[in-house]
C-alpha cells in the first residue's frame, strides 16, 4: 500500500468517490482485477482490519502493509478471520483483496457503485475455489440532520468474511468488543454467524431512528391542530420523503434476509439460518412501523388541509354575517342621505330616532342569526 493508512474516518464529498464510467454497449459487465489499476483514487481515508478468532484466542490488527499481510498465512489457530475495509478510495487495496480471495467482477463492480439495492447472490465455487456468498445490505443514518443510506457489502466464505464500507461507515467496534469476550457466542461459531451478526446490527439501527419520527410525528399531530401553518405541512412532507428512502432501504433487505433464511448455501450454517429468523422478524415489525408511520403522515397532512379550511369558511362565515347586517344599515343610511327634502328632518328627534331604528335592526338580526345556529 502506498503510505500509512489513517485511522480517522472524515466525511468526504462527492467529487471524492471513484470515478466509475459506464460500460459501452455490448461489453461484459463487472471489473475485472485487472482494471481497478485505471480507476482514479479518491482523496478519502481508508482504514483496514483484520480480526481472527477462535474459541480460546483472539488477535485484533489494522493492517498497514496490506501486500504483506496478504502474502503471510493465517494464523493456524484461527477459525474464522474478518477483514473489514473502511473507505473505497484506494483501488490497490481492492486490487490485492480481489485477487487474494478470487472476488466476482460482477461483485467488484456492486462494490465500487455504492448505489446497489440489498440483495444476495450466489458465486459457486470450481476447482480449488470454494464458494462464495456476496451480499449487499443499505444501512440508515441520520448526519447532519438529513437522511442518509449507506451501503454495506459483504464477502463470506467457508472461514473468511470481507466487509467492504464507504465513505460513512458503521461503527463496527461493538461487534469487536463481542468478539473479544471471552466465552462469547460469536466465538463459538464461524464466519455466517459473524455474518447474521451484522445484519442483525444493521436491522437493529432502524428502530431508533424509527422512534425519532413517532416523536416527531407526536409533535407534529399537536401542532396541526393548534398552530398549523405552511411550515408544518412542509415539515410532514419532509416527513413522508425521509419514510419513503427508509423504506426502499429496508423492504429490499427484508427480502433478503428471507432469502439467506431459505435458501441452502454452502457458506452458511444451520445456525446462522436459524437466528435469521429472528432478522426477518424485526423486518417485517420495521416494514410494519414505516407503513403505520406514512399512513399517520398521510393523515396528518389531510387534517391540515381540513383544518385550514374550517378556519376559512369560519373566517368567511363572520365576515358574510358582518356584511348581511349592514346590507339594512347601509340602505337606510343611502335613503336619508340623499340631498332632498325628507319630511322628519324638520323633527328634532329624527336623527336619534334614526339610529334607533339602525340598533334595533342590528341587534334583531344578530339575535335571529343565534336562534339558527349561524353564531
Amino acid at each position: 500500500m502506498r503510505g500509512s493508512l489513517d485511522a480517522a474516518v472524515v466525511e468526504t464529498t462527492p467529487s471524492d468517490v471513484p470515478r466509475l464510467s459506464m460500460p459501452a454497449p455490448g461489453t461484459a459487465g463487472g471489473i475485472e482485477t485487472s482494471e481497478l489499476g485505471r480507476i482514479v483514487d479518491g482523496s478519502g481515508p481508508v482504514t483496514v482490519t483484520c480480526v481472527d478468532y477462535c474459541p480460546d484466542q483472539i488477535e485484533i490488527q489494522r493492517v498497514d502493509d496490506l501486500r504483506e499481510f496478504l502474502a503471510r498465512h493465517r494464523p493456524a489457530w484461527s477459525h474464522v478471520r474478518w477483514i473489514n475495509v473502511d473507505g473505497l478510495d484506494r483501488m490497490d487495496v481492492i486490487q490485492a483483496l480481489a485477487e487474494k480471495y478470487g472476488l466476482h467482477p460482477l461483485a467488484i463492480e456492486d462494490i465500487l457503485r455504492t448505489h446497489e439495492r440489498a440483495k444476495a447472490e450466489d458465486f459457486p465455487g470450481h476447482e480449488d475455489q470454494p464458494g462464495r456468498l456476496f451480499i449487499v445490505a443499505r444501512t440508515i443514518d441520520r448526519r447532519d440532520d438529513r437522511l442518509h443510506s449507506d451501503q454495506l457489502s459483504m464477502f463470506l466464505g467457508r472461514t473468511t468474511l470481507l466487509t467492504f464500507q464507504g465513505a460513512h461507515p458503521q461503527d463496527l467496534a461493538p461487534i469487536r468488543q463481542r468478539i473479544a469476550t471471552p466465552g462469547s457466542r460469536l466465538r463459538e461459531n464461524d464466519a455466517s454467524f459473524l455474518l447474521y451478526v451484522l445484519l442483525d446490527g444493521i436491522v437493529d439501527r432502524y428502530f431508533p431512528i424509527l422512534e425519532r419520527y413517532s416523536d416527531w410525528l407526536g409533535d407534529l399531530e399537536d401542532e396541526v391542530l393548534e398552530h398549523p401553518s405552511q411550515s408544518t405541512l412542509e415539515q410532514i412532507h419532509r416527513v413522508k420523503r425521509e419514510l419513503l428512502t427508509i423504506r426502499r432501504a429496508a423492504w429490499p433487505l427484508r427480502e433478503l434476509i428471507g432469502h439467506l433464511q431459505r435458501e441452502r448455501h454452502e457458506t452458511l450454517s444451520p445456525t446462522a439460518q436459524t437466528y435469521l429468523r429472528d432478522v426477518h422478524d424485526h423486518c417485517v415489525q420495521i416494514i410494519d412501523l414505516i407503513e403505520s408511520y406514512r399512513e399517520i403522515a398521510n393523515s396528518q397532512a389531510e387534517t391540515y388541509v381540513s383544518v385550514v379550511s374550517n378556519k376559512t369558511n369560519d373566517i368567511m362565515k363572520v365576515l358574510t354575517i358582518i356584511g348581511t347586517i349592514f346590507i339594512p344599515l347601509t340602505f337606510l343610511a343611502g335613503v336619508y342621505g340623499m340631498n332632498m327634502p325628507i319630511p322628519e328632518n324638520a323633527s328634532p328627534l329624527a336623527y336619534p330616532f334614526f339610529w334607533i331604528v339602525c340598533g334595533a335592526v342590528a341587534t334583531s338580526m344578530i339575535v335571529w342569526f343565534r336562534r339558527r345556529g349561524w353564531l
